[in-house]
């Protein structure tokens, strides 16, 4: 497949007052140390916790051996799709090369029309970001004018297509991506943006939030996690 490129990307990159933060992946979870020193676990980590029952009931039904080959056919596929997009929206060329899995391009097709027609003005990309109000951290995809609007873009990928009742989780983690942005920044974002790329499906799906709809949901999630886990 050849590559097209559709857009130039305007980049206005807002300024942090440290350059990344200090990233920690164990098997309990993913943690972030502050510039000052204050160890957060990761948004993904404190979301997954309610889901490590369901996980593991999981694995036992469909085997280990099986467990582990979805999950690296998605873990895969996830992460290339992301790398391939961050290339894109930093205006590089190199976004589909020789090796790149014939089961990623449908990926690649649908969410390029979106990205060129949508998305704006973009101020993060794969940033690491955190709050002491919310006692987490993480890093976000995409910071950008989606529609005209400063939004948290957030991009998934999915064997099948999924409902928002099913999603909640991702509009809980791009809420704390909001809220550390305007806690790093002083600029406040309100809108939540899921780009779901679904395998061998060329028509991504796309859910708008409102970050206000989620903020009690997601002190809750929080509250629970700190409730089972020490503090770090």
């Amino acid at each position: 497949m050849k590559f097209n490129r559709g857009k130039i990307f305007e980049h206005k990159k807002v300024k942090l007052d440290y350059d990344d933060l200090e990233c920690d992946t164990q098997k309990t979870g993913r943690t972030y140390v502050t510039p000052g020193g204050k160890k957060y676990p990761s948004i993904t980590t404190v979301l997954g916790h309610s889901k490590k029952k369901y996980i593991q009931e999981w694995r036992k039904r469909v085997g280990e051996a099986e467990a582990n080959r979805i999950s690296h056919h998605a873990c895969t596929r996830g992460s290339t799709v992301h790398d391939m997009i961050e290339r894109y929206l930093m205006n590089e060329d190199n976004v589909i090369g020789p090796n790149t899995l014939p089961h990623i391009l449908p990926s690649w097709v649908a969410v390029q029309p979106v990205l060129d027609s949508r998305l704006g003005k973009i101020s993060m990309l794969e940033t690491s970001l955190y709050s002491h109000h919310l006692n987490v951290a993480g890093k976000v995809d995409c910071i950008a004018e989606f529609d005209g609007k400063l939004s948290v873009v957030d991009f998934k990928t999915s064997t099948r297509a999924k409902s928002s009742d099913e999603i909640h989780s991702y509009f809980m983690q791009e809420t704390a991506y909001a809220i550390m942005y305007e806690e790093r920044t002083g600029i406040p974002i309100t809108q939540l943006i899921t780009i779901m790329m679904v395998e061998n499906d060329t028509t991504p799906l796309i859910f708008k939030e409102h970050r206000d709809n989620w903020c009690d949901k997601l002190m809750k999630e929080i509250a629970n996690y700190l409730s089972y886990e020490k503090p770090f």
